[in-house]
């Protein structure tokens, strides 16, 4: 039974984050007919994210202390990743998040789509090159600029969700914001430029 803990903290966060975007999806909607008090109803989606994403780190920790090691593991726990990170963003996208300073409907429409398209845009070419190197023999271990990465977008996330619950028009928050998705995207776009360097010279070397 110790042995599946990884596993099942793993498809927690998949079902977590599963949960957390639907929350997010129903906002608009549950917003306008005040079925829900405010912002209680996101504070509760921050929750649950926060508890998704510690998950990622306790299901690490527990395959290798029980030094145990999966297929529903290596399969699951990346994809946990990319649906409650890319999907956070597409439904932001959906639902017209984070909205920034007066900009209008399309400006901001722009900002949104565009910056869940570089995010998925990075993931999407970081795991065919993972595996395109692993086809070939090559190792790919995750590096440190990806979990720094994936700490950033988490937090760029939480930003989103903290300001629609209870900063939506501060000045500051409009800031807060645009200099986390900036951040964010540079981190982003790094990490996924060190990721082909690696490969590069992995494929080189070898």
């Amino acid at each position: 039974m110790l042995k599946q803990i990884p596993n099942i903290l793993t498809g927690g966060r998949l079902v977590l984050a599963i949960v957390f975007l639907v929350m997010l999806l129903l906002e608009p909607k549950l917003l306008a007919e005040r079925d829900m008090s405010f912002p209680s109803y996101l504070d509760l989606a921050f929750v649950i994210f926060v508890i998704a994403g510690l998950t990622d780190m306790f299901d690490g920790f527990a395959a290798r202390k029980l030094g145990v090691a999966s297929k529903f593991g290596r399969i699951v726990d990346p994809l946990a990743d990319k649906v409650l990170i890319c999907g956070s963003f597409i439904v932001f996208a959906i639902i017209g998040q984070p909205k920034l300073f007066g900009f209008s409907k399309f400006q901001n429409s722009v900002i949104q789509w565009g910056f869940a398209g570089i995010i998925i845009a990075r993931e999407a070419g970081v795991t065919c090159l993972r595996q395109w190197c692993e086809a070939k023999g090559i190792k790919f271990p995750a590096t440190f600029s990806g979990k720094i990465k994936m700490f950033v977008q988490a937090f760029a996330v939480g930003t989103v969700i903290v300001k629609m619950a209870h900063v939506q028009t501060a000045l500051w928050g409009y800031w807060f914001t645009t200099i986390t998705y900036a951040v964010t995207i540079f981190i982003t776009v790094y990490s996924g430029l060190l990721s082909l360097k690696k490969a590069k010279k992995a494929y080189n070397s070898g």
